[in-house]
């Protein structure tokens, strides 16, 4: 194998391990909080506290990498992740699983821009394009693989081997990295060329930290708890303070002067709203269809299926439309397009089966998903400079994440709140005995779970109980896609309505996994 190969090999296989990773926790999450307790709020921990360090250092890795080089952040990366993997697979607790999770997303912040940095470092600029459509595209197929290796995981042993998978990868990274990822760094005595914005990286995370504890944590312990406006008032405050920083910053993370510019500030307010409302469905759906549907993970997990292989498969096609002919309509019609599917998921309930409810929604959503990811992500870089690429598409990843950590949390908030309000109004409708009606109000705090009564409540009670119970899940569900439709009916007028067909060339086509995978082939040339 030549080094350019294996330099791409071991930036492919890294990048390759935290797609898998993030694609399959959800899968587990009924399984994870069957074994750990923690309910819906425990569930929404353990995705969001990956998400949550995540999207607050990732603007800062391409300055770790200029400082340290990026091999040896890449290797840094990798080996954390793995690490922290293993401490997920044996986490004792609910509490223990959330905070490895958190380390994971530091370690994943690191991983992911320094692979590209990899390649951009490795290849000249006539071969990154096709690297980096390797690096893309394998990183999809980690993704679509992830739900359907990890469902059938958790369907025959158990959800802790969701992580023990990721050992065996890490491993054979590193010592493909050790073999031919090159030395670099900086020179002793040079300055680093981006420093290192440790105050606004803190900001950031404690301003995500407080508003998201809050969110979830509020349908438990109630708004007035000192527990919960505290955290919000403090996060509401660091990000305040992150604002102001970033704006006086010589050497901000977060370059606010980008945001002076239509398209940029448009495109990013549209991918905010989008890939929140996909961040919704996408976490409650598989909850929804193992919890209260009585499917397997494994068949959860096949509904990926759809959109990422229609995605991979035609992203790229729209990619070229929107290069001959603006992205600006690819960008109204494909969000209203997914909205339309999550709407369609209105109609799923307990009783759903795959053909008839959720396949015709998950067609319609891939569709969307795929005339949408290439151009949104093309528009963000073609409203910066060639210099500013980097930085760019840096910032849309964040957003994109952020965008999840925030909605999951709040949304969360929402269905708890509705699953509550359900519950207690079968308590009163239904005129349940002293059993019946305890064995109700122990799921209050555990939404979208199924209720089994015990063996204390009479057969027909226990009947009416089952009935009404799925009836005000499938309910809470649908609140779940409602929001989901709403957020992408919002990003679908922003981009109809204030965005403007860019005035330098898009390279949407080079763009085909987007914000989903992190870089674009555009981004690995300007780098």
């Amino acid at each position: 194998m030549t080094p350019k190969r294996g330099a791409l090999l071991a930036a492919i296989l890294g990048s390759t391990v935290v797609s898998i990773d993030a694609s399959v926790v959800n899968i587990a999450l009924p399984h994870i909080t069957d074994d750990l307790g923690g309910g819906l709020a425990g569930q929404q921990w353990v995705a969001n506290a990956y998400l949550l360090t995540l999207a607050s250092l990732i603007l800062i890795a391409g300055s770790l990498s200029d400082l340290f080089g990026e091999r040896r952040v890449f290797v840094a990366g990798v080996a954390g992740f793995g690490a922290f993997s293993l401490l997920c697979a044996l986490a004792p607790s609910i509490e223990v699983l959330v905070a490895a999770r958190a380390l994971q997303g530091v370690s994943g912040a690191l991983l992911t821009p320094a692979s590209l940095a990899i390649i951009v470092s490795v290849f000249p600029p006539d071969e990154r394009g096709a690297a980096i459509g390797s690096w893309t595209a394998w990183s999809g197929i980690g993704f679509v693989l992830g739900p359907l290796i990890g469902g059938q995981i958790v369907d025959v042993a158990s959800w802790r081997w969701v992580f023990w998978i990721n050992l065996p990868l890490v491993l054979i990274t590193l010592a493909v990295a050790a073999q031919y990822v090159p030395r670099g760094g900086r020179v002793a005595g040079d300055a680093p060329r981006r420093p290192i914005d440790a105050t606004g990286a803190a900001l950031a995370a404690l301003g995500l930290a407080g508003v998201s504890f809050a969110l979830i944590e509020q349908p438990v312990l109630g708004a007035s708890d000192p527990a919960v406006w505290v955290p919000l008032a403090g996060g509401v405050a660091a990000l305040v303070a992150f604002v102001a920083v970033e704006a006086t910053s010589d050497h901000p993370m977060l370059p606010l002067r980008l945001f002076r510019r239509r398209n940029f500030s448009v495109a990013n307010a549209e991918t905010l709203a989008m890939y929140g409302g996909m961040a919704i469905t996408g976490f409650f759906l598989p909850l929804f269809l193992q919890q209260e549907a009585g499917w397997s993970a494994l068949e959860a997990g096949a509904t990926v299926l759809v959109p990422t292989i229609t995605m991979f498969l035609l992203s790229r096609r729209f990619g070229a439309l929107a290069d001959r002919y603006g992205p600006r309509w690819l960008m109204a019609i494909g969000p209203l397009l997914i909205a339309a599917g999550f709407l369609l998921l209105t109609r799923v309930d307990a009783t759903a089966t795959f053909v008839a409810d959720v396949l015709p929604a998950m067609v319609v959503y891939a569709l969307g998903l795929a005339v949408t990811v290439a151009p949104l992500t093309a528009t963000v870089l073609a409203d910066a400079d060639e210099t500013d690429a980097g930085i760019a598409s840096a910032i849309n990843n964040a957003i994109a994440r952020t965008a999840g950590l925030l909605a999951t949390a709040a949304v969360g908030a929402l269905l708890a709140s509705t699953w509550q309000v359900k519950l207690d109004d079968i308590v009163a409708r239904q005129r349940l005995s002293g059993p019946a009606a305890a064995a109700v109000q122990s799921a209050r705090d555990r939404a979208l779970t199924r209720v089994t009564p015990g063996p204390a409540v009479p057969p027909a009670e226990r009947a009416r109980i089952e009935v009404a119970v799925a009836r005000a899940g499938a309910q809470t569900f649908h609140v779940a896609a409602a929001v989901g439709a709403a957020m992408l009916t919002v990003a679908g007028v922003l981009g109809g309505a204030l965005l403007r067909n860019p005035r330098r060339r898009t390279e949407a086509e080079c763009c085909p996994g987007g914000a989903l995978v992190g870089a674009s082939e555009e981004l690995a040339r300007a780098a």
